[in-house]
């Protein structure tokens, strides 16, 4: 059995800027008495507390799961309390760039939205965001808007034309992540096992965006074993036979 289970968060254990459901907060926990759990996105720290952390008790359970925002630039631990490990940002120079590269894209490709829900531009540090219809949108509202990722991809297109130095990832429902170069799950996966001493052969990881293009591939490209799933629902059944199998075992 693997030692280590990697989650994605929006679209796999939770709707996109969702809170985990009681549901799945009892087989998360469930889980982190059988191995090592760790929840690794784009997302910022907040967002993580917010859908998952205040969801879970705080106990000694935790010091099993490792929380990984913007695709590892940034990792967090358990000890009686989170602390952050690391945290690698952007300069202010190279920030104020890719917002002006956003900005340039939405507008020569006219993906201008006729109502924004929160800022469209989220600054997470080491990550920059861009959200199409704004951070607060509706979820069915944002799962109108680009369901087939055609959209995004024609930005991830542009976006690397103007800024090459920089890596364009698509996530979420709504979302463009910008990162330094080489910085995606794949990039979080190998934190992951260099910090906790977890060979990837040992690893499984489970996403709803493991194909070309998606979010989640990179996890697949390092050469981690993964599951595919349609969305949180189908994750709980994974979770649940993870569970029972070392539960036999």
């Amino acid at each position: 059995m693997k030692k280590l289970v990697v989650f994605d968060l929006d679209g796999t254990l939770a709707e996109s800027k969702s809170a985990v459901d009681e549901e799945m907060s009892g087989l998360i926990y469930s889980l982190l008495q059988v191995a090592r759990v760790a929840v690794i996105s784009g997302g910022a720290w907040p967002q993580f507390e917010k859908q998952v952390l205040t969801h879970l008790p705080a106990d000694h359970r935790l010091q099993r799961l490792s929380i990984l925002p913007t695709c590892g630039t940034q990792f967090y631990e358990y000890n009686r309390d989170w602390h952050q490990l690391y945290a690698e940002d952007f300069t202010a120079a190279e920030k104020k760039k890719i917002i002006n590269t956003l900005d340039t894209v939405v507008n020569q490709l006219h993906y201008q939205p006729p109502k924004l829900w929160g800022e469209a531009i989220e600054d997470r540090g080491s990550q920059i965001t861009y959200s199409a219809l704004g951070q607060e949108a509706p979820l069915e509202e944002k799962k109108k808007w680009d369901p087939d990722f055609a959209k995004r991809q024609q930005m991830k297109t542009l976006l690397l034309r103007l800024i090459p130095e920089f890596s364009v990832n698509l996530g979420g429902t709504t979302s463009v992540d910008i990162t330094k170069p080489g910085i995606d799950k794949a990039y979080g996966i190998r934190k992951l096992r260099d910090i906790l001493h977890i060979p990837l052969e040992e690893m499984l990881f489970v996403g709803d965006a493991i194909f070309p293009g998606g979010n989640d591939y990179p996890a697949k490209e390092a050469g981690v074993d993964c599951i595919k799933v349609r969305d949180p629902e189908e994750t709980k059944r994974v979770i649940a036979t993870i569970i029972a199998c070392y539960t036999v075992l």
